[in-house]
């Protein structure tokens, strides 16, 4: 058994962080993925918040900083307290489920950021759908990704746990 519970926990979401400095395709990461695992495991709010973040900006700071950083930044401390709902007993059916409602809010609030202050749109209801009409093919690859690193990060935590190589729970 692994003595430190914290310690895979982390482990899973700096690994996990690490796979966006691999070749993959648009908007295919792992971000809102440990968001969400990390509110589900980690003991406080503070460290369900400031451990996927501070992973993000590690990888953050190998790939560049951009403008939206901040923003991304507040929306991954804001899908740690949805994580917060699930928990090792959580289903797939669950965990599933809210990655992809969390993953439409994600698409939203990011793409009418972009919208706002790219300068890419006109700041009118046409540029407004230009710009969600343009973000359309980015929105499978990022549905794909959260649901394939949630299941990554969720399912290997089950396996840990069901094979008793971890405690129950982190909490």
């Amino acid at each position: 058994m692994f003595r430190s519970n914290l310690f895979i926990v982390i482990l899973f979401i700096l690994a996990a962080s690490a796979t966006r400095l691999l070749p993959h395709p648009p908007n295919f990461s792992p971000i809102l993925a440990i968001s969400l695992f990390g509110g589900a495991y980690l003991t406080h709010r503070w460290m369900a918040a400031l451990i996927p973040v501070a992973a993000m900006f590690i990888s953050d700071y190998f790939l560049g900083f951009h403008d939206l950083m901040l923003p991304i930044y507040a929306l991954m401390v804001a899908f740690s307290f949805v994580g917060r709902s699930l928990s090792d007993n959580s289903g797939a059916l669950k965990i599933g489920a809210t990655t992809i409602s969390s993953s439409l809010a994600f698409f939203a609030v990011t793409n009418f950021l972009v919208w706002l202050t790219s300068g890419m749109y006109t700041l009118d209801f046409s540029g407004l759908v230009a710009c969600f009409v343009m973000a359309v093919p980015f929105l499978q690859n990022q549905i794909l990704g959260d649901l394939f690193f949630s299941g990554i990060l969720f399912g290997g935590m089950y396996y840990l746990v069901r094979n008793r190589l971890v405690a129950v729970t982190v909490k």
